[in-house]
């Protein structure tokens, strides 16, 4: 067994969502990082003491839980999948994976447990269901009911709005009502954003540009509080993913970006970032509303009661220390000017894109983030009302597109190479480029010469390269594989002999050579190539519909009977999906399983064969050929009669005007018959020529309607 197992297309549960991700289990941790939000979970080896495998509605999950009190749960498991599981955890993280049956039975009487912060109802000692506390946003109490209500998620289809508990009276102990006792449960691990007690700072009119006002920031302990004139927003420091400090390019004022999911909410408007715009040149001295000891205690080191400094870093340093969260600045790059980041515009608004080490981001209207593990593709575009700006274009894997327009020529050496040193995939790549000739990127990241346009230069590159390729099939008659205009014209030549005379007339010199040169080079070349004899076409083997099945295959036998199993392992799986999960499964069959099938395949083939045998033996398969052969034996004499007419046509002559297909099969058919009339009766030719034609005229539609 290897050192790690690691699980694609793995679920969690947020708040009624399912968002999929990968998990991979390792010596030291278990790590789980989702691909919608690109939030990492770690649990460490020596944290794990329980976990419990499940079936659920997507297949199979994994409960973990830690020593400190913290419930993890994963789905969408295979039923094969336990007993690597079970034997990776007994040997790594010394845990017992156990098997742990839910209840289904859809019975509503039953005992509340607490769990760490899971609210377990259970029938006859057996899970019905759980409830993460931190769901809960609010919890009501009644005579002999408790009521929990629960935070809303924008991305689910059908949302759970509240439960209501019935708590029965209990005559054991009278000094402690069983409702409160239930609801104090509820609240002590709850997501309840109550204002209780003095925030921990606040600060006074900071400038927001999302959403747009000013606002007081009131710091508590475990939520952000935003109170504006008009709205006031809560939000709780769970919610936030990342933190940014951005340096505006005017090298005078600082963007502290907030990323939030779920967004906080203003009618029907979701706001997924927190904006706020410092000045560099603002100072202010802050105190905690904390003792000295409750400081060193709560942030280990992080802050001090007494702090001063410019606003923006006691702004960042606060949340960093609350939140418990890295802060996100830009990395190396450097634009034409300088400065850190781009000036361009996204959706007719104007904002600055910031190239970071691990993705970009757009301040400031709307707000984008965008990692590069969730980047399909970037495209360089030439700017569609100027040659002094260019667009920037990202397509993600879900299939979205981001173009940033109007960015100034001279950026593009630096955020080409930006690019190409982060491995992005550029979809608009030159042909050398493609081939791995380095020297097409030095050349386009030397972009500092105001006279040099990078994407102008690759397209006069590419049409020379194309105009060197046609130069070469004229003059030297050399056939490209891809692309040769010349025999696509010999093959129009061949079928309507519209050049045949051409020739001719060229040689009885009834043009001036002052009149052949002013034609194109593509005309002569025409003329001048010889005809290439083509190549027989290979006869289809037709099936016999008499004659015996062939044999599958040992991996068709083997999914024929693996089907069914396949679809009840994964519930749901399309059509696709399950030749996708064949081929997988069939890849992992040791020598000796796989070895069971083929010996199956082996005896269905000598069945075959003898089968085929005796059929051959019977008479079967002689009828059809022949009349196949006959067939074609038909139209090779049609064909061959044609090209003879159009030969001796050629040696006869004729005007340089078009013909019509109809005008040259009746010509062919006359001139070949009318031939054979000449040597008797000479005199009379163009009389018997008349007379043929009119003869053959009907012969040849009914060719064609056949």
């Amino acid at each position: 067994m290897g050192d790690t197992l690691e699980f694609n297309e793995i679920y969690q549960e947020v708040k009624g969502s399912w968002n999929d991700g990968r998990l991979r289990f390792s010596k030291q941790n278990v790590v789980y990082k989702s691909s919608k939000t690109g939030k990492v979970d770690s649990i460490l080896a020596s944290e794990l003491n329980l976990a419990q495998w499940r079936r659920v509605c997507l297949g199979h999950g994994i409960k973990l839980g830690t020593s400190t009190g913290h419930v993890y749960k994963y789905d969408g498991f295979r039923d094969t999948d336990f007993e690597k599981i079970s034997e990776f955890f007994k040997a790594n993280y010394k845990v017992e994976l156990t098997e742990k049956d839910m209840c289904v039975k859809g019975w509503n009487w039953g005992t509340a447990r607490f769990s760490g912060p899971l609210l377990s109802f259970e029938v006859n000692d057996n899970t019905a269901f759980e409830i993460p506390l931190s769901n809960v946003s609010q919890c009501a109490t009644g005579k002999n009911e408790v009521t929990l209500e629960f935070h809303q998620n924008d991305d689910t289809e059908v949302s759970l709005m509240e439960v209501r508990f019935y708590v029965p009276p209990s005559q054991s102990d009278e000094r402690q009502d069983p409702v409160e006792a239930f609801a104090q449960n509820v609240l002590s691990k709850a997501d309840v954003i109550q204002a209780t007690g003095d925030a921990v700072c606040i600060f006074k009119e900071l400038q927001c540009l999302t959403p747009r006002g000013r606002y007081d920031i009131r710091i508590y302990p475990t939520f952000l509080h935003l109170h504006g004139k008009t709205f006031d927003y809560k939000i709780p420091y769970t919610t936030v993913l990342r933190l940014f400090l951005l340096p505006h390019k005017d090298q005078r004022q600082m963007f502290f970006v907030i990323s939030l999911d779920p967004p906080i909410k203003q009618g029907q408007t979701r706001y997924h970032f927190l904006i706020l715009l410092f000045s560099k040149e603002e100072d202010i001295s802050l105190t905690l509303n904390m003792s000295e000891e409750d400081v060193e205690r709560r942030f280990e080191g992080k802050l001090s009661k007494f702090m001063s400094g410019s606003l923006y870093e006691m702004v960042s340093r606060v949340m960093k220390a609350l939140v418990n969260r890295k802060i996100t600045v830009p990395g190396n790059f450097q634009g034409h000017s300088g400065a850190q980041c781009i000036t361009c515009s996204y959706k007719a608004s104007s904002g600055l894109l910031y190239p970071l080490e691990r993705g970009f981001i757009y301040v400031h209207k709307p707000p984008v983030h965008l990692r590069f593990e969730e980047i399909s593709c970037v495209n360089f575009a030439r700017g569609t009302t100027t040659t002094r700006s260019f667009d920037f274009e990202i397509e993600t894997k879900q299939g979205n597109q981001y173009t940033f327009s109007s960015i100034e020529r001279e950026e593009y050496g630096k955020l080409f190479d930006f690019v190409n040193a982060k491995k992005l995939n550029i979809k608009n790549r030159g042909f050398k480029e493609k081939k791995g000739m380095k020297g097409k990127i030095d050349e386009y990241s030397d972009s500092d010469d105001d006279q040099h346009d990078a994407y102008l230069e690759r397209m006069k590159a590419e049409g020379k390269i194309r105009e060197e390729g046609n130069d070469s099939d004229e003059s030297d008659g050399e056939s490209d594989e891809s692309f040769n205009p010349g025999e696509e014209d010999e093959e129009i030549a061949e079928e309507y002999d519209s050049n045949a005379s051409a020739s001719d007339s060229s040689e009885g010199g009834e043009e001036s050579e002052d009149e052949s040169a002013k034609k194109k080079k593509a005309k002569k070349a025409k003329v001048v190539k010889e005809k290439k004899e083509r190549k027989p076409r290979k006869e289809k083997k037709q099936k016999d519909a008499g004659g015996p099945k062939r044999p599958m295959s040992a991996y068709m036998l083997w999914l024929n009977s693996s089907r069914e199993r396949i679809k009840s392992d994964n519930p749901g799986i399309s059509i696709t999906e399950i030749s996708k999960k064949a081929g997988e499964m069939w890849r992992q069959l040791s020598k000796d399983e796989k070895q069971e099938w083929e010996a199956k395949a082996g005896e269905a083939k000598k069945q075959y064969d003898k089968a085929k045998k005796e059929y051959k033996e019977s008479g079967g398969a002689t009828s059809s050929p022949r009349k196949e052969s006959k067939k074609s034996g038909g139209k090779k004499d049609d064909k061959k009669r044609k090209s003879a007419g159009a030969d001796k046509d050629k040696e006869r002559g004729g005007n340089d005007s078009f013909k019509s297909r109809e005008f040259i099969e009746t010509s062919e058919e006359s001139s070949s018959d009318s031939d054979h009339k000449s040597k008797s009766k000479r005199k009379k030719e163009s009389d018997d020529e008349e007379e043929e034609e009119a003869v053959s005229t009907p012969a040849s539609s009914e060719e064609e309607s056949d």
